[in-house]
């Protein structure tokens, strides 16, 4: 594909600024941070991902922002001053160089910050977890120090929302870890006993005299496959699990039931996040595609093809998704009347922050009820959110190993549309509009969807919405409280030994182009109809090694296709982004939107700033190129 530029030139120029419908955005250079005193190229190979945390601190100033990264084996934390004023490399909050082991992710608590302390917990290749102040320093603590309760890369963490001391982690060995930070670890290897198990997967608690670190183990999907990422709904009552094996996986946290899944198309999935509404979950892969899938529908309703590559990072800019005015019609939680109203922000171009609330939230102290807070950030009603406003167009974006950044506009129409066969959208264009007839990828043919798509009774989307999360509910927090294990029911996910082999086997293989970009030799167009088995699963479930976790009898996952967790590619409607350009060298592993910007990360370590049209500040400036902004080297650290 053919990449247009800003101002002339070949597809590999890196672009500094692009048009939207909104108006322009800009690279700041100045807002750029880095390691200080780099020069020259440095090898990344192996090295984890380049991963980037915000946290705005309550300061009166309005100068509570910052920002956490890693790169290599550092970490560093900066006052982050975004478009406002230029970066200053020299004098980091806090900078930490580990041996031996390199940090891979990080998370801020944001509850029990205050102007001049905040939590965040860090994550390391080797397995080790660490909880550090970098404000006061004066905080350091070590979990699974001697990992004895995982040896393998953590992937991803994250606090449990609302919760002042819960932390939730994910390993490659497919392990998910609850940790209480005021808790210890075990000095020996922690023994675990059942404590529920379905489809796909299984939870343990620790069996242990005395309280100890961690108190839950999710086990998800195949042995040994890894989980790449997770996220909390934005009402923290809903966890969305994706994982090597190509599945996306929907919870609620608190019943620990399995609400729904769906699978990639090809590959594993390595990214995942919520719509500012909680009413869609989007996934991003190896498959090369951005995929939308709708929680209240329980099925994939639409996927964005435009990266040439895997994608590694989704997220939702809540500050240019558009809403409608509130409606009294629309209710997911099946709770009562007296549910307390959610206090909305202005409801166009502005994120929903909050969530409808419900009483009962303060029982399970274990599992994440043990904030003061807790009942104005939890919603333990099993919904995202009771009547509310309605979002009419979202606004996506997606950076992936390909160097590009993909913004996509997905609006109503599209998502409400049934799965049908050879359904397909040619674009959105500025405007959001469609054109139902399309070319398919590579050219190969047209496929023309009728307008009876668009016609089909909203009815009976409503009615394929299963009703388990709802029914959980009633003795959700009883049976946490007794230790029951109550069973998963959901016949929604298979999971599978792996599912790139089987493809491999059909010839679906990959190579790289002379610049170094990954493609495909495939069409994505005629992937759909010549895998076949659209069979739906069977509920029949067997344990396996241990009871550890459960397998569907269809361990076979190319049977889900033309089912609605894996739509053959003609049978939704498939997106164009809005904008799609390559920004840097090095492929991309972080994506954050802001109020004032947005933040982009690649391998190489650079940490990128995108100012909003309008709001470009006095200090920064636009030169043709990126250029690297160098620094005095910074002294000290810790080793871990």
């Amino acid at each position: 594909m053919k990449m247009a530029v800003q101002d002339g030139g070949g597809k590999d120029e890196l672009k500094t600024q692009f048009i939207t419908r909104e108006g322009t955005y800009r690279l700041m250079t100045l807002s750029e941070y880095s390691r200080p005193n780099r020069v020259g190229y440095t090898n990344t190979q192996g090295s984890a991902a380049v991963r980037v945390s915000f946290v705005t601190l309550p300061d009166p100033s309005g100068n509570g922002d910052r920002i956490c990264f890693n790169f290599g084996r550092e970490l560093y934390v900066y006052v982050y001053k975004g478009v406002k004023k230029a970066a200053d490399l020299t004098k980091p909050v806090d900078k930490k160089m580990y041996k031996g082991t390199n940090p891979t992710c990080h998370d801020f608590n944001m509850v029990t910050m205050t102007p001049d302390s905040v939590s965040l917990v860090v994550g390391f290749s080797t397995g080790q977890i660490q909880l550090i102040d970098p404000i006061k320093k004066e905080l350091s603590k070590l979990y699974n120090e001697e990992r004895l309760i995982d040896k393998t890369k953590v992937t991803c963490i994250r606090w449990v929302p609302g919760s002042t001391n819960l932390f939730l982690v994910s390993h490659s060995s497919g392990q998910l870890y609850l940790y209480n930070e005021e808790l210890p670890c075990g000095t020996a290897p922690p023994h675990y006993q059942p404590f529920k198990q379905g489809d796909g997967f299984a939870i343990h608690t620790c069996k242990t005299k005395s309280t100890r670190n961690p108190l839950y183990r999710w086990v998800i999907g195949s042995e040994g496959c890894c989980i790449n990422e997770f996220a909390f709904s934005p009402c923290g009552v809903h966890l969305a699990i994706v994982s090597q094996d190509g599945f996306l996986r929907v919870f609620h946290y608190d019943t620990m039931e399995l609400l729904g899944s769906a699978r990639s198309y090809f590959g594993g999935f390595l990214c995942v996040c919520w719509s500012p509404d909680g009413r869609y979950v989007v996934v991003g892969g190896e498959d090369d595609l951005v995929t939308v899938w709708s929680f209240h529908e329980r099925r994939i309703v639409a996927r964005g093809q435009g990266h040439r590559s895997w994608v590694s990072v989704v997220a939702f800019d809540p500050y240019t998704t558009s809403y409608s005015e509130p409606d009294s019609t629309v209710d997911f939680s099946g709770g009562s009347d007296d549910e307390i109203q959610p206090q909305m922000q202005n409801h166009t171009n502005n994120p929903i922050h909050n969530c409808t609330l419900s009483s009962g939230s303060s029982e399970r102290n274990l599992v994440g009820r043990n904030s003061v807070n807790q009942a104005s950030n939890r919603n333990s009603s099993g919904s995202d959110f009771n009547r509310m406003t309605t979002a009419t167009c979202y606004r996506l974006g997606s950076v992936g190993q390909d160097t590009q950044l993909c913004l996509w506009d997905i609006t109503e129409d599209v998502l409400k549309q049934p799965m049908c066969s050879k359904s397909r959208t040619s674009g959105i264009g500025g405007s959001g509009s469609f054109s139902v007839n399309g070319t398919a990828p590579g050219g190969a043919h047209h496929l023309n969807c009728t307008a009876r798509c668009n016609n089909v009774s909203s009815s009976l989307q409503t009615n394929a919405v299963p009703n388990k999360d709802k029914e959980c509910l009633a003795d959700g927090n009883l049976t946490h409280l007794h230790g029951t294990n109550v069973h998963n029911n959901s016949t929604l996910s298979a999971t599978a030994p792996s599912l790139t082999q089987r493809l491999a086997g059909l010839g679906f293989g990959d190579r790289k182009d002379g610049s170094g970009t990954h493609k495909r030799n495939f069409s994505l167009a005629s992937r759909g109809g010549s895998t076949g088995g659209g069979e739906k699963n069977s509920s029949s479930t067997s344990c396996r090694g241990g009871g550890t976790t459960t397998r569907s009898s269809s361990d076979d996952p190319m049977r889900l296709i033309g089912t609605g967790a894996c739509p053959r590619f003609d049978e939704c409607p498939v997106l164009e982004p809005l904008i799609c350009k390559k920004i840097a060298h090095e492929r991309l592993t972080a994506l954050v939107f802001r109020e004032d910007c947005f933040v982009t990360a690649c391998q190489d370590g650079y940490v990128y700033t995108w100012a909003r049209p309008g709001k470009m500040g006095l200090a920064s400036h636009i030169p043709s190129s990126p250029t690297t902004v160098t620094a005095a080297a910074v002294g000290g650290g810790t080793v871990v």
